[in-house]
């Protein structure tokens, strides 16, 4: 079992996951399943599903109402028109007298009226519910009175409307237009049509709202990766405009404190490494004694904790990110470590470029490595490209930690072996440095069991 992290030590455990996943994740509604997800979506929503709501409610009452009504009242005048011809035939018994009745209804109506004598009416046509027949049945049973039939379908502009009289049949070709309106088709698509002219409108509004409050996402996911904010100007709804002021507030104190604190440590570095530098100074005149040796022994193990103290505290410091290619990044860390006569074994995929700080990144891959071959006897350093982002391995064969230890020893100055003794192990600052480089550029360390024996590191970088 591994005893302790050295200041560049690592080990292997289920550490808290980066900060997006460590949000408690419910299972959704099925209301929520169907539903957009983006407040563009939502907001376009509200107001879609409104005027879509008063439009099947107006399209119901007009069409239950107005047109059914309207409708009604065009065939019981058709149906009125034909009564009338019949009723008035009753008093005009010469064909001829007949006939020129109907040309004169016929002029009159604007419907066709054919006096067919000697015919009898053909068997009824199903009937297709439509309607116009509907309304045509019901009118004529109750103006005419007398056995009728319909066709709707064969003409496309007309209707033809047979009526049994006595010994002959009555033909009747009505227009269609004086069955229907056009006003209610011009109501239904200037409906329609408004309706989808302010959908639009809306639309466009959303977007240019939801866009200001996208950029400011962004920005402060950037800032959370330790990237700089690529924009400046505050757009939007005035609630909109209120965060981003309060988001380039909460940068600025950040920044200051971030500044200040790099300022104070670079003054702490100074007036401690002055006296340090004294003290060599006057052991190195003392001679050769037993004595001073271990003084001048206690004086480097100093400043190799004040660099270490400085090191957790600096963080990220003022070091800018940059486009790295992390393969070429890996074997230059590789090369190095094989140089101080590390085992190492490396495997990094093909070109992935990723913003990240060079310099931290280094340290804290470095103190990861360092742990890895102060308790293994071989090193394994891996690049893996991952959806959103690259992960970066290092195993090692070590004894390995608990699990229960292993999201402990990432606090600062916690250490497994209580000794503090130098040789087995550091001050307990290499993993609490490591992840707050990783997690300063939106990463995290997470450890992990090793599939060689030991443990294993496993570095986050967001894209």
């Amino acid at each position: 079992m591994r005893s302790a992290p050295t200041d560049g030590g690592v080990a292997a455990t289920e550490a808290l996951p980066p900060p997006a996943e460590r949000f408690e994740v419910r299972p959704r509604r099925w209301t929520k399943r169907i539903l957009p997800q983006t407040m563009f979506g939502r907001s376009l929503l509200l107001i879609v599903m409104p005027l879509v709501l008063v439009q099947i409610i107006a399209t119901w009452v007009f069409y239950d109402r107005h047109w059914e009504t309207v409708s009604y009242r065009y065939s019981s005048d058709v149906a009125g028109d034909i009564g009338l011809v019949i009723e008035a035939m009753k008093y005009t018994p010469r064909p001829v007298d007949q006939t020129g009745l109907l040309e004169t209804g016929s002029a009159l109506t604007d419907m066709s009226f054919t006096l067919e004598p000697g015919k009898t009416l053909p068997p009824p046509l199903p009937s297709g519910g439509t309607l116009l027949e509907t309304q045509l049945h019901q009118t004529l049973a109750e103006r005419v009175g007398r056995p009728y039939w319909i066709d709707a379908d064969n003409d496309p502009d007309d209707v033809l409307i047979g009526i049994q009289l006595p010994g002959a049949v009555l033909s009747v070709i009505v227009p269609r237009k004086r069955l229907y309106t056009s006003t209610t088709y011009i109501f239904m698509l200037w409906m329609v049509g408004s309706s989808l002219i302010l959908a639009f409108v809306a639309a466009l509004f959303l977007r240019n709202q939801v866009k200001s409050l996208r950029r400011l996402a962004a920005a402060a996911e950037g800032f959370g990766k330790g990237r700089p904010v690529r924009f400046s100007k505050v757009e939007g709804a005035l609630e909109v405009r209120q965060a981003a002021v309060a988001f380039f507030q909460m940068r600025d104190r950040i920044q200051r404190q971030v500044r200040q604190r790099t300022e104070m440590l670079a003054g702490v570095s100074h007036d401690l490494r002055t006296p340090m530098t004294r003290m060599k100074l006057a052991l190195e005149l003392l001679g050769d004694d037993p004595a001073v040796a271990e003084l001048k022994s206690d004086v480097i193990e100093m400043e190799r904790l004040v660099d270490l103290y400085l090191d957790f505290a600096r963080g990220e410091g003022t070091e800018s990110p940059v486009e790295t290619d992390i393969a070429m990044l890996l074997d230059d860390i590789a090369a190095a470590v094989r140089r101080d006569g590390t085992p190492l074994s490396l495997s990094v995929p093909g070109e992935i470029v990723v913003p990240v700080r060079p310099n931290a990144l280094r340290r804290c891959l470095g103190n990861l490595i360092t742990n890895a071959r102060q308790y293994g006897t071989h090193v394994w350093l891996a690049g893996l490209a991952v959806e959103g982002g690259v992960d970066i391995l290092i195993d090692d064969d070590g004894p390995g930690i608990p699990a229960e230890d292993r999201d402990r020893v990432f606090q600062p100055f916690v250490r497994l072996d209580a000794s503090r003794n130098s040789e087995t192990g550091g001050i307990g600052l290499g993993l609490a440095i490591a992840r707050d480089v990783a997690r300063s550029h939106g990463g995290d360390v997470r450890l992990e069991t090793s599939p060689q024996g030991g443990l294993r590191a496993r570095v986050h970088l967001p894209s």
